[in-house]
């Protein structure tokens, strides 16, 4: 049992990693916030005085900002239920005996160790181009016309880039909860009759879902901050501007780091009132 000195001990010992991750967290966010009251233009005049509210008002009230929250949730949420629907699928898949089975899972998790920038660019120009890519080639040869994959379906386009590259952690996280399912449940239920979709119902599924609740949380955190993608890709144009490519729009481009700062709180805002929904909602399974 520990005594109240080796307890006080610890919290010595550990104060100054505390300390210093919470000066990490809190000295970017404080200056977030002061810069977010002010007319602060470093090209322009540099710091130009107080400002109160108006860089929130205007950042919220301006015609990019509701489009914006509403791509980056269409991105978030498109990514998630590929990658838990197909994450399931193939762990499923993957703990099945295989002839060489350690290289496929070796290949199907190996995507998720490219650097975003470099995924966007393959599935860009290998991919997606519109006259050399893979897709318009096959397109060709069926007689169909290519598709404008980056203008006409922008959004769709980055979710399945992102999907993509997000898809291996989902499947490794799924397929580890697969493994540690107890056989005799379900070899007991199949001797019982039972339908191979009725096992996964009632046998599977719930037994994976505090796995899927790991990988929504995981994700959603990443998600919500997505660039990378977008900036190699559309460059936020064709509605693909999502709120971190806006407050870098404001920020690098537009030169004005208090409306910048203001929509880096409101980006807080939004990673909260996701972040409670789902441990409301979805994170009761891990209590359970």
């Amino acid at each position: 049992m520990a005594t109240q000195h080796s307890r006080s001990a610890a919290r010595f010992m550990m104060a100054p990693a505390v300390i210093l991750l919470l000066g990490w967290m809190l000295v970017p966010l404080i200056m977030t916030l002061y810069f977010s009251f002010k007319r602060y233009l470093p090209l322009r005049g540099g710091d130009l005085g107080w400002t109160g509210f108006d860089n929130y008002v205007r950042f919220v009230t301006s015609s990019a900002f509701w489009p914006s929250v509403q791509a980056t949730l269409i991105i978030v949420g498109g990514t998630l239920l590929i990658t838990v629907i197909f994450g399931v699928l193939l762990g499923i898949l993957l703990n099945q005996p295989m002839w060489g089975q350690g290289v496929v899972r070796i290949l199907v998790i190996a995507p998720f160790f490219v650097m975003p920038t470099v995924s966007a660019l393959v599935w860009k120009n290998m991919f997606m181009d519109p006259v050399n890519g893979l897709f318009a080639h096959l397109w060709k040869a069926v007689g169909a016309q290519p598709i404008e994959w980056l203008s006409d379906i922008s959004l769709f386009s980055i979710v399945l880039i992102v999907s993509w590259q997000w898809l291996p952690f989902a499947t490794l996280i799924l397929l580890t909860a697969i493994q540690s399912l107890d056989s005799e449940q379900l070899e007991a239920a199949e001797m019982d009759g039972a339908p191979v979709l009725k096992r996964f119902a009632y046998i599977t599924l719930p037994h994976l879902s505090r796995a899927i609740t790991i990988v929504i949380l995981i994700e959603t955190i990443f998600l919500l901050s997505i660039f990378a993608e977008i900036f190699v890709t559309t460059g936020g144009a064709f509605g693909s501007r999502t709120l971190t490519y806006l407050i870098f729009q404001r920020v690098l481009e537009s030169q004005n780091v208090g409306l910048g700062s203001a929509g880096g709180v409101y980006a807080i805002i939004l990673a909260n009132i996701v972040a409670i929904f789902l441990m409301r909602i979805v994170g009761k399974n891990l209590d359970a």
